[in-house]
């Protein structure tokens, strides 16, 4: 017999016991469900019951205002949070900075990923994630408060290497949102902005032997839906709720978007262009560490201008931009629509995107930086007396092959004049950012440096990297002085190259675009060749290049051939093959010219690139020459191997 589940909100509330744990769905305003929320704060206030429940979610829901968790700010209702981010949920803030509640802050892509665990009865995420950060147990756990005493996460050694594992424990009730649902509780997102973790979320609870509750917006007739769009099905749902329109928006700053639920592609000129400010000179400056092909994450905030520029200098395409709530490709929205995206390629769940950023699968992640020390040490998670939280940050920046942190030099009151190539500040900010040591460990600077990552600072009047031995001072904007707009500002004197810092590119800070489109996918071929004469490393930049014809293949031959007689000696060479494009017709001349180079002027040759496509082409054609192919998916594996040949005997 079919059973109808659809109840009202006050209903589905009464359902909530004391000392329950909630795990709530959404991400800042995408997929929240406040129908729910209201509901629940509703029945506290008139009956002050359910008490001391624990709180769960994974991202930040909420306005920043009343919106979202907000409504569960009540002393009392709650008895413990374990949240990812909590800059959007400042009433919870105010109960775990003043110790009224135990407070957890735990990375986002862990408490994805232990909804999961939870689900199939595992003992919980084991994980690297939060290794030399504020999470790890040798430093606080993520406790934020004396309150919170239970150990959550522990230090585990496996197999000679440390582990942190995130412990599970059982979920009672889960609050979910989704488009549609029939009687029986089947649910589609068809409307929605994100999929996010509402299937492994209502197994959890399930299997814990709780409750699944879930809002949407409208109802259809039983065996209607089609079971492909089906994201939760109904043998995991107790409870569906119909929301009202003002608790059923699609984000919290979009009623509804046909663009964010993918039913149209936007032009390209619906992306507003920034105006010349401090933030788009770290945009700028940031846009450069992109390459053709690269797969990228962008964080809340100053990183979302990476977007704006890449778009204004048409390079977008060239790029694959990807969100942690499973956003990849498109445009990313800023502000309260962040985690929804346009003309996006895929949507997949949450946690299965951070098991994509955890396993190294980011080229590039452009994040926030709110404090910086000597280490390179970031935090972004708690500073000036503010609970932001780590939300995705400790994921992505730990995992992706180069991260680049973006924010201004000083904050609040900073003032800057930009154009004509130069950068004048105007009015310094009131607080610094770069200190000798940051507030909390969000990101780990010797953790990063010792695993060989590539770090970038970007500010909008220097940039620096991170270095075994600390934070070299690379870059400054032309129009600042050394000495007095850059080391009189910083808690600490950072290392400086022999022959001085180089000058930021001045296009940076004038009017007109960069030109980057023409300066990824149309290099000369002088342009595309460098030599490191200290390494004795040739390295050949064929990313994005199109050799077609036999005549390309010799314009390649006579170029790389020149640049090595005037070397005068073997070298090595490190070649990047990332959206390089060759026909089938021309592989083997391809490959014959590649054997006259070897056998004339290289020792050892390594390449590398993301398709596994062009690997397997390329690697075929050089095979059938006898040339030991040697191409690797990344740079950094590309060095690794040519390094060892280096020192092997010869």
């Amino acid at each position: 017999m079919t059973k109808n589940k659809i109840v009202s909100a006050d209903e589905a509330a009464t359902l909530l016991r004391d000392g329950d744990t909630l795990a709530n769905a959404g991400f800042v305003g995408n997929g929240t469900p406040d129908e729910l929320l209201a509901a629940l704060e509703r029945r506290f206030l008139a009956t002050s019951a359910p008490r001391d429940l624990t709180l769960v979610f994974a991202a930040g829901q909420g306005d920043g205002k009343e919106r979202g968790l907000n409504r569960l700010g009540h002393e009392g209702l709650l008895r413990r949070v374990i949240g990812g981010h909590w800059g959007l949920v400042p009433k919870l803030s105010r109960l775990a900075l003043h110790d009224k509640i135990e407070a957890y802050n735990l990375p986002q892509g862990c408490i994805s990923q232990l909804y999961r665990e939870i689900a199939g009865k595992r003992p919980g995420v084991f994980s690297k994630v939060g290794l030399s950060t504020f999470v790890d147990p040798r430093q606080s756990g993520g406790k934020i408060n004396p309150r919170t005493v239970e150990d959550l996460v522990e230090l585990i050694t496996l197999n000679g290497e440390e582990w942190l594992h995130y412990k599970s424990f059982p979920i009672h009730v889960a609050f979910l949102r989704g488009t549609t649902a029939d009687p029986e509780g089947n649910i589609t997102m068809e409307r929605e902005s994100l999929v996010l973790d509402g299937l492994s979320m209502a197994m959890a609870a399930k299997n814990s032997g709780g409750i699944v509750i879930v809002q949407v917006e409208r109802v259809a007739a039983s065996g209607t839906l089609h079971p492909r769009q089906v994201q939760i099905p109904g043998i995991l749902v107790d409870c569906v709720v119909v929301a009202a329109p003002q608790n059923h928006m699609q984000t919290y700053a979009t009623a509804y978007s046909p663009a964010f639920a993918s039913e149209l592609r936007v032009p390209p000129d619906a992306v507003v262009s920034m105006p010349l400010d401090a933030r788009k000179v770290i945009a700028r400056r940031a846009a450069f560490e992109l390459s053709v092909g690269s797969v990228v994450n962008l964080g809340i905030g100053m990183p979302e201008g990476v977007a704006s520029v890449a778009h204004e200098e048409r390079v977008l395409e060239l790029v694959t931009l990807t969100t942690e709530p499973g956003v990849i490709g498109g445009i990313p929205a800023s502000g309260l629509d962040f985690g929804a995206a346009v003309n996006t390629q895929a949507l997949i769940q949450q946690h299965q995107q951070f098991d994509f950023y955890d396993g190294g699968g980011l080229d590039v992640a452009f994040l926030g930086m709110a404090q910086c020390d000597r280490q390179g040490n970031v935090n972004v998670s708690r500073f000036n007396g503010r609970l932001a939280g780590a939300g995705g940050f400790i994921n992505i920046s730990q995992n992706a092959r180069k991260v680049v942190f973006l924010g201004t030099f000083t904050s609040d009151g900073l003032e800057v004049a930009v154009g004509n190539g130069v950068l004048r500040i105007l009015r310094e900010g009131r607080h610094k950012k770069l200190l000798e040591h940051v507030e909390q460990v969000t990101f780990s600077g010797p953790y990063g440096a010792k695993r060989g990552q590539q770090v970038l600072y970007v500010t909008e009047r220097c940039v620096l990297r991170l270095t075994d031995d600390g934070l070299l001072l690379t870059e400054i904007a032309p129009g600042v002085d050394l000495e007095d707009d850059i080391l009189a500002h910083m808690a600490f004197r950072p290392l400086l190259p022999p022959e001085g810092p180089a000058l930021m590119d001045e296009r940076i800070f004038q009017a007109e675009p960069l030109a980057l489109r023409a300066e990824f996918l149309h290099l000369s071929m002088e342009e595309r060749i460098h030599y490191d004469d200290k390494r004795g490393t040739l390295f050949l930049n064929f990313a994005g290049m199109q050799v077609r014809s036999r005549r390309d293949v010799e314009v390649v031959r006579q170029s790389v051939e020149r640049r090595c007689r005037t070397i005068g000696r073997r070298v090595d060479v490190i070649v990047n093959y990332d959206t390089f494009e060759m026909p089938e017709d021309v592989a083997d001349d391809y490959a014959r010219m590649v054997r006259y180079l070897m056998d004339r002027y290289y020792n050892t040759v390594s390449r590398y690139t993301t398709s596994v496509f062009l690997r397997m082409k390329l690697g075929d054609a050089l095979t059938r020459r006898g040339v030991a192919p040697h191409i690797f998916e990344t740079r950094d594996e590309a060095s690794q191997f040519l390094e060892a040949e280096q020192k092997a005997p010869r």
